[in-house]
């Protein structure tokens, strides 16, 4: 079994992390922890490419290290672009059993003119989506 955990720059969610290390333990799956630059093109980006890549680079760290905290071994990725698109073809390619990611953390009229990330993993990847929501 191998888990793909969607990680998400610049927000904090060690519930997520505690669930794919359980998840990993009883099921012996490899981990492998992605995070999305969410730059689509950086000419019209509010700052440098390099800031928003230092995020995701941060939120994969910081997961990896609360699996290995707990014994779980797990190998990371920073990816250019949309975080959708890039997290689907990511878990594509690492032929992932699930793609964990965590409950969306914007107000419910920001989630409604935005959109949420986990709804739209649930309705358009072509495999598995456990999303992990706040204790």
């Amino acid at each position: 079994m191998h888990i793909v955990l969607a990680a998400k720059p610049d927000a904090d969610q060690p519930w997520i992390t505690d669930a794919v290390a359980r998840l990993a333990k009883q099921t012996g799956a490899t981990v492998t922890v992605v995070a999305v630059d969410e730059v689509e093109l950086e000419r019209f980006s509010p700052a440098p490419r390099s800031v928003f890549v230092q995020g995701a680079r941060e939120a994969v760290d910081t997961a990896i290290r609360r699996l290995a905290d707990v014994g779980v071994e797990a190998q990371g990725a920073v990816l250019p672009g949309r975080p959708l698109e890039r997290i689907i073809e990511f878990a594509a390619q690492q032929e992932a059993d699930v793609i964990v990611v965590g409950a969306s953390s914007r107000p419910a009229l920001a989630e409604r003119l935005l959109g949420s990330v986990p709804l739209q993993l649930i309705e358009k990847a072509s495999r598995p989506v456990l999303v992990v929501t706040h204790p």
